[in-house]
């Protein structure tokens, strides 16, 4: 007599705690999605910007491409040009942090100054599209304050790169910008030929050509000296 009750409680039983766990699956995924809704939006910018360019992208594709709705980019981003900065920071970012990590392997200070552009063609190699956003498209430093904040700490770390060059007597002493601009002329340059197909080399002698141009540039600049203002 006892039995029929049991068994009709038993899977009322189940039935709560499957609900419960349901619950809880639901309450773990739903802060992870919201915590990698930005990155997604980057990451799919990134990759529609390699197939039609910085141009020619919009915030619905990138929503698509995301698996979101339309509306969501509009939490993180106010229009296509705010995430296109997001992305250009990121790239910023990523590319003080090539050069950082080929600089640590520098002896002296002009051996890190050189390797300093190698990271900087590395970097190329490996992100093009965000080069391309980097320096293709209009800033949006008014919008997005980190991209103008990520641009100067890299191009500091090519300053600082040369100042510390100047401190070791391998180059002139004054004023370092004009010593940084030619060095960051020479490899972005390089950097912009590689990722368009300009030059006939393989990444891997992309990257020993990039040695010899950083050669070039660390044995004429103290050659030439720094301009003449006008």
């Amino acid at each position: 007599m006892l039995t029929s009750p049991t068994f009709i409680l038993l899977p009322d039983v189940a039935i709560v705690n499957i609900f419960v766990l349901q619950k809880e699956a639901v309450a773990v995924k739903t802060p992870y999605h919201r915590a990698n809704l930005k990155q997604s939006l980057l990451d799919s910018a990134v990759a529609l910007v390699a197939e039609v360019g910085p141009q020619a992208f919009t915030l619905r594709e990138v929503a698509r491409r995301a698996g979101v709705s339309h509306n969501a980019p509009y939490r993180h981003f106010h229009d296509k040009r705010d995430l296109l900065g997001a992305v250009a920071a990121q790239g910023f970012d990523r590319l003080d942090e090539s050069m950082r990590k080929a600089m640590a392997g520098g002896s002296t200070a002009t051996d890190r100054l050189r390797l300093s552009g190698r990271g900087y063609v590395q970097f190329a190699l490996d992100y093009p599209q965000h080069l391309l956003v980097m320096f293709d498209t209009p800033s949006s430093e008014e919008a997005r304050p980190e991209y103008a904040q990520a641009a100067l700490r890299a191009f500091q770390t090519l300053v600082d790169a040369i100042a510390a060059v100047q401190a070791e007597g391998g180059l002139p002493p004054g004023d370092p910008l004009p010593f940084a601009i030619v060095s960051w002329a020479g490899v972005h340059g390089l950097a912009k030929l590689a990722i368009s197909g300009r030059l006939p080399f393989d990444p891997a002698q992309t990257l020993r050509f990039t040695e010899y141009v950083t050669q070039v540039l660390a044995r004429g600049m103290p050659l030439v000296g720094v301009p003449t203002p006008a």
